[in-house]
């Protein structure tokens, strides 16, 4: 299974109504998280888990569902909450 592929397993747990995950890792040859092997990604994502919550707290849900890969697989992650 590829890293796409975990990240968006993961996230199933949010219940996504979008979800969009984008490999960034190309972007940052040569950086030090590159070159540990950990990956740089966008994850763009909506979730009815995110109604009345704020912009934090929906990134913080994203962060605890993909909590297993961030120790060495994820070096970066931007998020992107979409409504």
């Amino acid at each position: 299974m590829s890293r796409i592929e975990r990240i968006q397993q993961l996230l199933q747990t949010l219940q996504p109504t979008q979800l969009q995950v984008i490999d960034d890792s190309h972007q940052h040859v040569g950086h030090a998280g590159a070159k540990s092997g950990g990956g740089h990604f966008t994850v763009k994502i909506a979730s009815p888990l995110f109604v009345g919550k704020t912009r934090i707290q929906s990134h913080q849900l994203v962060y605890q569902a993909v909590d297993a890969m961030m120790s060495g697989e994820i070096h970066a992650l931007a998020i992107q909450i979409k409504n």
